[in-house]
């Protein structure tokens, strides 16, 4: 089976790797897209740093927009595991990623610790269009929405009636979300950047501060992307920084705007993109005569590449250590079908080892 194309090509790894180093040594500003577990994102930060490249998660908005509320306004938050045996009051915050749906359907159909009806109260703060995810037993949760207005003027209206403050339009079932939060022991909110704007996540800390005055509350992170938030986590520990840092001064230079590989790509600012994902898409555009270096699950080149290189699913085709949002934690995976294709840290070390420079990847 070919795992290996140099256009369309088919070559042997070693080649392709050396190709691919070539193109990486002789570009002037390379970007790189990853969407793969742990050692990946290691493998792919320690190449960056050779080369002089950005990095970025290949759907970078969403990370980019939890990682933005942490770094510049903060969270209180808490585990999983934690809302699972505690909260009695949920409250779901606009729409979450399909990934996070099962879990949610777990906590209407468990009873924690501190409830006083045997039974979590749901709500949903959002518009009657927006997804909710399937409860059990029929059950539906409470929409909170304030008819056509966004999620964010949604929860600045919230806040505001919380705090006895008139709006010009009131929150449906407000009534019923102060008493449940009146008799609450443990209330949650659930939310995700993956929908939900950078504006909307900080009026909602704004809510659970004002909350924590007189009672407590929480939230619950549930990532965009759990790969993405897996790569900020590990971004973090061997920068300082999370996503959408690069290497372009010979040292780690966080910036979520100028780092946005999306946006460099399609301003012509990048002249190489290194794109590690499991998945295929199609080629982004581009203004410039950009060179693609794919490593891909897949049995054939990838159009427009001029190397692609076949690496296995993480968690798949091979062993990996990968962040939970179960667990809130990493964890290793097991292979569901272990199968002979590289994994993406073994094909970036590769890659690396073409290209001359002092320090050692990580192992």
């Amino acid at each position: 089976m070919a795992v290996a194309w140099i256009g369309n090509r088919e070559t042997l790894v070693e080649r392709a790797a050396a190709h691919a180093a070539a193109l990486l040594g002789s570009s002037r500003c390379p970007v790189f897209s990853l969407d793969t577990d742990i050692h990946g994102t290691r493998a792919a930060i320690a190449l960056a740093e050779r080369v002089g490249a950005a990095y970025d998660h290949a759907d970078g908005a969403g990370v980019s927009r939890e990682a933005a509320l942490f770094t510049d306004k903060g969270a209180m938050t808490v585990a999983p595991g934690e809302t699972r045996r505690r909260a009695d009051v949920v409250v779901i915050v606009g729409e979450l990623p399909q990934i996070h749906h099962q879990f949610v359907g777990e906590l209407a159909e468990t009873v924690p610790d501190l409830s006083a009806k045997n039974q979590r109260e749901i709500f949903l703060v959002g518009s009657k269009e927006t997804s909710a995810p399937r409860l059990s037993n029929g059950r539906t949760a409470t929409l909170l929405s304030c008819g056509e207005a966004g999620l964010g003027a949604t929860l600045a209206a919230l806040r505001a009636q919380w705090r006895g403050r008139q709006t010009s339009q009131p929150v449906s079932n407000f009534d019923d979300f102060a008493k449940a939060l009146e008799a609450a022991h443990f209330p949650v909110f659930l939310f995700s950047g993956d929908a939900t704007d950078g504006l909307a996540l900080e009026m909602l800390q704004g809510l659970v501060s004002d909350l924590n005055r007189k009672s407590r509350a929480s939230g619950l992170h549930l990532p965009a992307s759990e790969n993405g938030w897996g790569s900020a986590l590990a971004s973090t520990w061997m920068t300082g920084f999370p996503l959408r840092t690069g290497f372009a001064r010979g040292f780690p230079d966080f910036d979520p705007w100028r780092y946005d590989v999306a946006r460099m790509i399609a301003a012509g600012e990048a002249d190489l993109h290194l794109r590690i994902s499991s998945s295929i898409v199609q080629p982004q555009k581009k203004r410039n005569r950009m060179a693609l270096i794919a490593l891909a699950k897949t049995h054939e080149p990838v159009a427009g590449a001029a190397v692609t290189i076949a690496i296995g699913e993480a968690g798949v085709d091979h062993q990996a250590v990968a962040y939970s949002s179960r667990t809130g934690s990493l964890r290793s995976v097991e292979a569901r079908a272990a199968s002979e294709l590289p994994s993406a840290a073994t094909v970036i070390r590769l890659v690396a080892s073409h290209v001359s420079a002092e320090a050692a990847l990580p192992c």
